[in-house]
């Protein structure tokens, strides 16, 4: 083992309750360094907050890693799913834009029964490696497991920040509302 990372973000999804089973983690964003390079893992749930992929970015994560469980409602109408899948990819390689480096999703596929229900949730596969200006470099299918193979060059990154310097450009001394629920 090379490090430890325990998700900081609890869903509470229909049917499937996980606030009321798990507590939220409690180690903060720590990149661990790996001999592929220092990974910024974030899970599932992580994966729609800019921040945690922002924190990771600002304590020197060179990727961004979400391994998640996510997929529909399989009563909900196409165009519906189809948002949702859509909103997934995008907000995850917006992650890759925003911090200037590559992105790897890796998500569930298949069926699961809702416990004590008569639905459950259909996963949508669609695992995808993002390079540091969202591109993709690589993409699964919705149905069944893949392997995804995919060359990615940590030095670009490097190179895209200075294309994109969104990190030093950032307003630090005008944030201090990130830390409060809401802003009155």
């Amino acid at each position: 083992m090379v490090g430890k990372y325990r998700k900081m973000h609890i869903p509470d999804d229909p049917g499937f309750t996980e606030k009321f089973y798990f507590t939220p983690g409690d180690l903060g964003f720590a990149p661990i360094q790996t001999s592929v390079g220092k990974l910024g893992l974030l899970v599932c749930w992580d994966q729609w907050y800019p921040e945690a992929a922002r924190l990771m970015a600002l304590a020197g994560a060179e990727m961004l890693l979400y391994p998640t469980a996510i997929g529909w409602d399989p009563n909900d109408a196409q165009d519906e799913k189809d948002r949702q899948r859509m909103a997934w990819i995008l907000s995850q390689r917006g992650h890759a834009v925003a911090n200037g480096l590559p992105v790897l999703s890796c998500n569930r596929t298949g069926f699961e029964q809702a416990p004590g229900r008569d639905t459950g949730i259909r996963f949508w596969g669609s695992s995808f490696v993002a390079g540091p200006q969202g591109e993709i470099l690589a993409e699964a299918g919705v149905d069944g497991a893949e392997i995804l193979f995919a060359d990615v060059d940590l030095k670009r990154s490097e190179n895209v920040r200075r294309i994109w310097p969104f990190l030093r450009d950032r307003r630090i001394d005008a944030y201090g509302d990130l830390l409060k629920r809401y802003i009155d």
